[in-house]
């Protein structure tokens, strides 16, 4: 069976709880794509990738799954990955309400 993109990686939005997450949680559903930019101007993070819904910030890849994204990013294949939000949760803690997976597409 034919598979568009691969699931690669599943975790939930780091910072979720201190960005603009809470104002596009009711926008939110499985299977919403989200944005990824990657910030390496970032003062905490040199590999930081944030992750927005339309224009709004979510929160980023947490740092200890970012390299890949970053580093393929970095020499210009940001185009391999999307993201997509598994599951949403308004009633758990703020930094564990939106679990998102990250996907490597079919570029054959």
């Amino acid at each position: 069976m034919y598979e568009p993109s691969r699931h690669i990686a599943t975790y939930h939005i780091a910072g979720f709880q201190h960005w603009d997450g809470a104002l596009a949680l009711g926008n939110l559903k499985p299977g919403t794509r989200l944005d990824m930019a990657p910030e390496p101007d970032n003062p905490f993070d040199p590999e930081a990738v944030a992750l927005f819904h339309e224009k709004t910030k979510l929160g980023y890849i947490p740092a200890a799954e970012n390299s890949l994204v970053s580093t393929l990013s970095f020499y210009g294949h940001a185009d391999a990955f999307e993201m997509r939000v598994l599951q949403v949760d308004a009633e758990a803690a703020p930094w564990r309400q939106v679990r998102v997976g990250l996907y490597v597409r079919d570029a054959r």
